[in-house]
């Protein structure tokens, strides 16, 4: 619906004004389209972005960050550093914890056979030498 004549009219209180555009409107309603277009992409990259933050829990945690320093009695005299140092809190990932757990089993088993055979060897030796209380007696 693109007209080629076009009558603006902007009133206030003290004075009216009136244009009449019988040539310039179809630039200005091309502009207006393309910005109108433009306003409603970003918009929606807005929207797509925000439930990306939400479905992938950044907005619950920054909540409950901001809520734990608005709640802390004694305000740190760094906020960024207790943001920082909260959100930091949560930890390792589960994958990382997992594998975190299973190189603690294998050192834990590696231990266990280091002291056995440590244990051998020390009852081997004292079958070689006679300890310092034996030799003293003599």
């Amino acid at each position: 619906m693109l007209q080629t004549e076009a009558n603006i009219s902007l009133s206030c209180q003290e004075f009216t004004l009136q244009i009449h555009l019988p040539h310039v409107w179809p630039v200005i309603y091309t502009a207006i389209v393309v910005l109108m277009a433009h306003y409603r992409a970003s918009e929606s990259k807005r929207e797509q972005f925000r439930r990306y933050l939400e479905k992938s829990g950044v907005l619950d945690t920054i909540t409950s960050v901001l809520v734990a320093l608005y709640e802390e009695t004694d305000k740190p005299n760094n906020a960024l550093d207790f943001i920082k140092l909260h959100l930091g809190a949560a930890g390792p990932e589960p994958a990382d914890t997992e594998a975190l757990r299973m190189e603690l089993a294998d050192l834990q088993q590696k231990f266990n056979l280091l002291m056995e055979e440590n244990k051998e060897l020390k009852n081997r030796l004292m079958q070689y030498e006679p300890s310092p209380d034996n030799g003293a007696a003599e």
